[in-house]
């Protein structure tokens, strides 16, 4: 027999706590009875006013929760432990003050469940979709040493850290590709658009057209007849790209291996994974992780498929009783700086620091490479969007200049 499911929604309210001050907020449960006691055991000793909260109408289901709205929040929350806020204080504080809606909805959910007993961590871990084991493990380990706030400000530091890296890898990637689509766009309306209207001009010239206008003219009608097929297929082959990578652990992995291999953009994809490799062992070392845990974390947060076995084949390795840098050095992966940083830091017992530094050193290096990938890439784009849309007018205008010649 089919179990019921409890449906959980969202309440308003507004009532008195012990000192007689006014409260108001939000909170999730099943009925109001059940909200009742919840705040009661929040402090809210009397409710004045209590109602379901109605659902937004949004597109495509509500505002996504992004690995950005996941950094804001820890972030406060660091802020608001440090400041000595209690933790149901804070949840509250932090969800009246996030911008997204869907995540203060999901922060109401967590206080809820540690309102009844619960740990932060074990509250955290029912929302496996935005709280990955890592994050998970990095908490709960500070809650069992009794240093939430310290643990919960080395998060949010590598959270930022690492969200930085990502956004400025995806700005490089994005930006060419960008520039090109608006280029095959505004070729595209020259070509359906003012095309048609000189090849009409010229059907009355009765001479042999230039070789580059007939060529602009062949694509013109060929773009017509066509049009609407290649944007059918244009848009399949875009469906079934992220369909693929979506559902693929293949073609993901073969996407990773290639960007790696791409000229431009291969050292900023390569500095970027140690960077986050560095920072990730770094906190989770720091965190009394031991070793072997720590480098499977860095493995998963690594984000590409040639460096995640490398670091699992270093695992490997140091279980075995092996040093973490001549392991690193046997992979062949990684740079000889960060190795000799490591085994400074094993020799020295100061391991999480040194890397920690080569953390900032290779972030710093992929600000770097990102800035002048765009500084280079801004002059190769304009002389190209020059040569595509310059050429294409300067082959209808061809017939008209040979026609003045003559006259």
């Amino acid at each position: 027999m089919a179990t019921a499911t409890v449906k959980t929604s969202i309440f308003s309210y507004e009532g008195l706590d012990r000192n007689g001050k006014l409260k108001r907020g939000e909170i999730s449960g099943t009925n109001p009875s059940f909200i009742k006691a919840e705040l009661r055991k929040q402090g809210v000793i009397r409710v004045k006013k209590l109602a379901k909260k109605r659902k937004d109408i949004a597109l495509f289901g509500g505002q996504k929760i992004g690995t950005s709205d996941i950094a804001v929040f820890t972030r406060q929350m660091a802020t608001m432990m440090k400041a000595g806020v209690p933790l149901m204080k804070s949840f509250e504080i932090v969800a009246e003050g996030l911008e997204n809606k869907t995540m203060a909805v999901l922060v109401n959910k967590m206080a809820v469940s540690v309102s009844g007993g619960g740990g932060f961590a074990s509250a955290l871990r029912e929302h496996p979709k935005q709280f990955d084991d890592l994050y998970c493990s990095l908490v709960d380990s500070g809650e069992q040493a009794g240093a939430l706030e310290t643990m919960l400000n080395r998060v949010a530091l590598y959270q930022e850290k690492s969200e930085s890296v990502k956004k400025k890898v995806k700005s490089a990637m994005k930006y060419p590709a960008t520039i090109m689509s608006i280029a095959a766009i505004v070729t595209a309306i020259l070509l359906l658009k003012v095309v048609p209207v000189f090849a009409n001009m010229f059907e009355s010239f009765g001479a042999d057209l230039p070789v580059p206008t007939q060529v602009v003219m062949d694509m013109s009608n060929w773009l017509q007849a066509n049009g609407i097929l290649l944007g059918i297929i244009l848009v399949a082959l875009f469906i079934g790209f992220q369909q693929s990578h979506q559902r693929s652990r293949m073609f993901r992995h073969a996407l990773q291996r290639l960007s790696v291999k791409l000229p431009v953009f291969g050292p900023i994809v390569y500095q970027s994974a140690m960077a986050r490799y560095a920072r990730t062992l770094s906190t989770t070392f720091a965190a009394g992780v031991p070793l072997v845990s720590a480098l499977e974390s860095a493995a998963g947060a690594s984000g590409n498929i040639i460096y995640e076995n490398a670091i699992m084949a270093v695992k490997n390795e140091v279980e075995t009783g092996s040093e973490l840098a001549g392991s690193m050095k046997e992979t062949g992966v990684f740079p000889a700086m960060l190795i000799q940083m490591v085994s400074i830091g094993e020799q020295s017992g100061a391991l999480d620091d040194m890397l920690s530094k080569a953390a900032e050193i290779y972030e710093e290096e992929v600000d770097t490479l990102v800035d002048g990938l765009t500084s280079m890439m801004e002059p190769l784009i304009m002389a190209f969007l020059g040569i595509i849309v310059g050429g294409l007018v300067v082959a209808m205008y061809l017939p008209i200049f040979q026609m003045g010649s003559v006259i």
